[in-house]
């Protein structure tokens, strides 16, 4: 097969048998060579070549069906067919009947040579496989509630947002900022240390070897970037490690940098958040003790000795992502151990911490919107709830796992009206992941996750966002802000009923032979493609399924489907990976998640995402979702 020309537009869709009246034969002869054209050829032995047809694609059974039903029996459905379609089915927000024919008709270089504008079975069997025409999710804009406080959501959030790369050795740099901006992340975290004449403020990992960036440039680019993909409130989450003078700097620059667009209260201490809706377009600071970052790190390297390098598999887990763990497991594990130095940690003292904490410059503090609490003794503790003040509390993944063992409850009342925000473990050297729903299920509003990493758990993350239009900030639903007249919240841990099932069907894929390499997948042969599809939430319905492999085909046709009891949508996620099967080591084909919430009823088209979470130019899946 020829390589494919990079700077040439992907093919929408595979060639399909084009209607009378609408080609000419040449049209058509012309179609058939491109076709053949298409074929693959594979080295077989030394002397011996074998070559594969990447042959058409075969309109799955229900489409045909479905658009028999539409057409009436014709072999042709016009405007107002599809326009019945569409009321029934739903399709791009905004779309009306007669410009998605004539995008379709467009897209194949069709034009009617009589009557009015219609699709033939093979021209609806393109307009399903558009991910722009006929997308998986209800809404493509902002359609929760967004004037509730701050605590009634979930955040995106990055943590140490700096960082190009591994926690330990990388540059930082303010690119993953803007990075991380442009997708939608809301919570920015910067490690603010004196630089190394004591006269100005570096961001960088302390006590590691990574090269430090300036505050200065880190600010002007957090204004840049702020709301190029959402228009809700930016959170700067400072880890100060500076003295009183260089606070007052700091307070001096940030002011500066973002003038009006920086909010702060006028109040010493918030009864309750403001709402996104009422920060829109605005740039709030929160703070955290210098001790949280000690705690979170463990230590310095000298101390623990530790090298920037991988362990074996971790480089594999970096690019792929193990599986992701069951926060149930985490729980129990957590809850088994005997280190109760999490739950006392915190009220010990330490001179770096004394000496960083002290004294802070009135300026700087005036400027903090979202204060974080220094917790003393049992971190169980720590979780109370003040009438008089909202404030953040930080915990690490392993805290949150140790307290969530048994006071599950009590952490989703403490989220009600303060902030919560979970941050990864200190020995995540490789800037690898946890599971964001040991955090979600708990109400957590800040799951902070290294967004320079890769693998499984960030593909969650980047799914989970998707919803209420990609703005950043997605409504928790009302079971995590509601307390029953007996006082009881909601218990993570508790059996609970199914509230719906969700059937999905995986028809087949396409995209592959224009995105990769002919011998990307194998020097002998077309891929062989299977689907791993699942549920991440909670532990009842987190599952993974696994379709058979289509041997040899570049479009694969599985036609299988699944069904998922689900005893928590609100905040489940839809889990989709394609893989090709291999004989030593299974390669990876593409990769999406999606929020159950808004799945659209109906077949769709699922576009596929690297490993990196970049989207691909032409792979795809045709899929059908039905709640039960």
């Amino acid at each position: 097969m020829p390589k494919r020309d990079k700077g040439a537009p992907p093919r929408a869709s595979p060639p399909h048998t084009s209607p009378p009246g609408t080609e000419s034969e040449a049209e058509a002869a012309d179609e058939a060579g491109a076709s053949a054209a298409e074929m693959g050829t594979y080295k077989c032995c030394i002397f011996f070549t074998r070559r594969f047809a990447l042959g058409d694609t075969t309109t799955p059974e229900d489409v045909r069906v479905l658009f028999s039903r539409f057409a009436g029996g014709s072999p042709y459905m016009g405007a107002d067919d599809l326009r019945r379609y569409l009321a029934a089915w739903g399709g791009a927000d905004g779309e009306v009947a007669e410009q998605v024919v004539d995008r379709v008709l467009q897209d194949r270089s069709r034009t009617p040579r009589f009557g009015r504008p219609a699709l033939t079975v093979d021209d609806f069997m393109h307009f399903l496989f558009s991910e722009d025409l006929n997308p998986p999710l209800r809404h493509s804009k902002v359609h929760q509630d967004m004037n509730a406080p701050l605590s009634h959501y979930f955040i995106y959030t990055g943590h140490n947002s700096y960082l190009t790369g591994n926690q330990l050795s990388s540059d930082c740099s303010d690119a993953p900022i803007i990075k991380a901006l442009q997708i939608g992340v809301r919570v920015i975290e910067l490690d603010i240390w004196p630089n190394s004449s004591k006269d100005d403020i570096d961001v960088l990992h302390g006590r590691t070897l990574t090269a430090p960036v300036s505050l200065i440039k880190c600010l002007r680019s957090i204004k840049e970037y702020a709301f190029v993909a959402s228009p809700y409130p930016v959170i700067i989450t400072l880890e100060d490690h500076l003295t009183p003078d260089l606070q007052a700097k700091v307070a001096k620059m940030v002011l500066e940098v973002f003038g009006d667009i920086l909010y702060y209260p006028e109040s010493k201490h918030l009864q309750e958040f403001p709402s996104p809706e009422a920060l829109k377009g605005r740039v709030l600071l929160s703070t955290k003790p210098p001790k949280e970052y000690l705690e979170a790190k463990g230590g310095t390297m000298k101390d623990r000795e530790i090298e920037p390098q991988f362990k074996k598999g971790e480089r594999e887990e970096a690019s792929w992502g193990l599986e992701v763990p069951d926060i149930q497991d985490e729980m129990q594990v957590a809850d088994r151990s005997e280190d109760d130095i999490l739950y006392h940690e915190r009220g010990l003292d330490d001179n770096d911490s004394q000496k960083a904490c002290k004294h802070v410059a009135p300026e700087y503090k005036h400027l903090i919107t979202i204060k974080a609490g220094k917790p003393k003794g049992a971190l169980v503790d720590a979780l109370k709830n003040d009438p008089d003040k909202v404030r953040r509390l930080s915990l690490s993944e392993q805290e949150l796992a140790k307290v969530a063992a048994r006071n599950g409850p009590n952490i989703v009342s403490f989220a009600h009206r303060n902030m919560l925000r979970i941050y990864p473990k200190g020995t995540r050297f490789n800037s690898s992941n946890y599971n964001p729903f040991l955090g979600w299920v708990h109400g957590a509003q800040m799951v902070a996750f290294n967004m320079q990493g890769h693998g499984r758990a960030l593909w969650l993350m980047y799914g989970f966002y998707k919803a209420n239009g990609g703005c950043g900030y997605v409504k928790k639903p009302d079971f995590l802000m509601q307390t029953c007249p007996d006082g009881k919240v909601f218990d993570p841990k508790a059996d609970l009923p199914v509230k719906a099932t969700l059937k999905v069907k995986i028809y087949m894929g396409e995209g592959w032979h224009k995105d990769f390499k002919q011998t990307h997948f194998d020097s002998y042969s077309p891929p062989d493609f299977y689907v791993k599809v699942g549920i991440a939430g909670v532990p009842l319905d987190s599952v993974m399924r696994k379709t058979k492999a289509v041997e040899d085909n570049w479009v694969p046709l599985w036609e299988e489907e699944f069904a998922f009891p689900l005893t928590v949508p609100e905040i489940a996620v839809l889990r989709v990976e394609v893989h090709e099967q291999d004989v030593s080591e299974d390669d990876f084909g593409g990769q999406t998640a999606l929020p159950v919430e808004e799945l659209r009823p109906g077949i769709r088209a699922v576009s596929l995402f690297d490993h990196k979470g970049h989207k691909f130019e032409s792979v795809k899946l045709l899929m059908r979702f039905e709640f039960t």
